[in-house]
């Protein structure tokens, strides 16, 4: 028995909106680069989270030794027997801290299957930037794609800027919140199509117990007047050796309004090997 993931290339939703959006972020990024409004350089770090829609660019600035940073996971679990399963994660985060400026990619793919049946199929695609105005105290803008075959949408892309502020900053304990206005648009299952103003809300926690085991709990909220989209990732990292660790995380996504066949929440549970570059 074998299970095949289906591309995770963004749909026609993405493709028609992330190049304008890429053009504007570009221009901003030009601007505020530029000698007349860039001041003294502190950087954030990559973030630590798992799921795309909740990544945080905003966590420990000198984190990183260079300017590229990032990792790379990969799951994989198989049952045969009376019942035949199969599961795989994959997901990767890489940023570029350069001065002020902190730019992220992140992006993931997941897929299940039971007696050749397929259960499971998602896919995730996330840009962000931030740019430090103090040591606690941010801007950001970012554009979230999600696609997911057994949700009530097919396919969600959002853009959204706005502020940030860590508000722990410990040797052992950060904590980030971000708030700002955005937009969304959402192809339902039924083919329907949604485009509205969202106000996102995100909330960035990681807790080190020592330098080889570190937990992470992110929250990330898109409030639309039409849905409510809320994602929640809890991340527990160990070093085996190395750069290489074992990370077992556990995902919840909520959508307030889906058709009458469909879920409002959807949940995941992951195991992978975790390398760092």
């Amino acid at each position: 028995m074998s299970y095949r993931m289906r591309s995770g290339m963004p749909g026609p939703l993405a493709r028609q909106t992330l190049p304008s959006l890429g053009a504007g972020c570009l221009l901003a990024a030009v601007a505020l680069q530029s000698p007349i409004a860039n001041g003294a350089t502190t950087a954030d770090a990559i973030p630590a989270g798992g799921a795309p829609i909740v990544v945080d660019a905003a966590a420990d600035p000198a984190a990183s030794a260079g300017p590229w940073s990032g990792n790379v996971r990969l799951g994989y679990l198989a049952n045969s027997g009376n019942t035949e399963t199969e599961n795989v994660n994959f997901g990767f985060e890489v940023a570029y801290a350069i001065e002020r400026w902190v730019h992220s990619l992140a992006g993931s793919a997941v897929g299940a299957s039971d007696d050749n049946t397929t259960t499971a199929e998602a896919y995730t695609l996330g840009w962000k930037s931030t740019y430090d105005l103090t040591e606690r105290d941010y801007l950001f803008g970012r554009v979230d794609w999600l696609k997911d075959k057994f949700s009530g949408f097919d396919e969600q892309l959002s853009e959204a800027i706005g502020y940030g502020r860590r508000l722990i900053l410990q040797p052992h304990q950060t904590l980030s919140v971000e708030i700002g206005p955005g937009a969304r648009q959402s192809e339902l299952r039924t083919g329907e199509e949604e485009k509205e103003l969202i106000l996102a809300l995100g909330s960035y926690y990681e807790y080190n117990f020592n330098e080889n085991a570190r937990f992470n709990f992110d929250v990330g909220m898109q409030m639309g007047e039409e849905n409510t989209f809320t994602e929640a990732v809890a991340a527990l990292r160990t070093k085996l050796v190395g750069d290489l660790s074992a990370v077992l995380s556990y995902t919840v996504r909520n959508n307030t309004d889906v058709p009458d066949d469909s879920e409002e929440t959807d949940t995941m549970t992951a195991v992978a090997l975790e390398y760092l570059f």
